[in-house]
């Protein structure tokens, strides 16, 4: 039983930062990743960055730059941290929990981020 409990969405506008949180309880395998994703209407689903608990990072072109992905092991918890905004950032942002040695992986329920012009 793996939960994930995201937060820190909101508006925001072009050009600010935003902070995402995600925090996972239950029982956590220590070899994972965790990450997120975002998908805007009419849009298929995105990666935007992970991170595995050897710290691992990975991020879409997209995002290089703007946005930091961290996670803190003890707390079983992943940040992201959004810098210089833009519009099309505008998504509903999902986190990912994925056990690397067993193949399963869990996600959130979501949160809207939402850039104004």
């Amino acid at each position: 039983q793996v939960q994930l409990v995201e937060s820190g969405g909101g508006l925001v506008q072009a050009g600010g930062s935003l902070r995402l949180s995600c925090a996972a309880s239950g029982s956590i395998f220590s070899a994972n990743s965790m990450g997120w994703y975002r998908q805007a209407p009419g849009k298929q689903r995105e990666l935007v960055a992970t991170i595995t608990s050897a710290s691992r990072t990975n991020y879409a072109d997209s995002v290089k730059g703007r946005f930091t992905i961290s996670r803190d092991n003890a707390k079983n918890t992943v940040y992201l941290q959004m810098n210089s905004l833009k519009p099309e950032d505008s998504a509903v942002y999902y986190c990912k929990l994925e056990f690397l040695l067993r193949g399963s992986y869990y996600w959130g329920q979501g949160t809207q981020v939402t850039v104004s012009s």
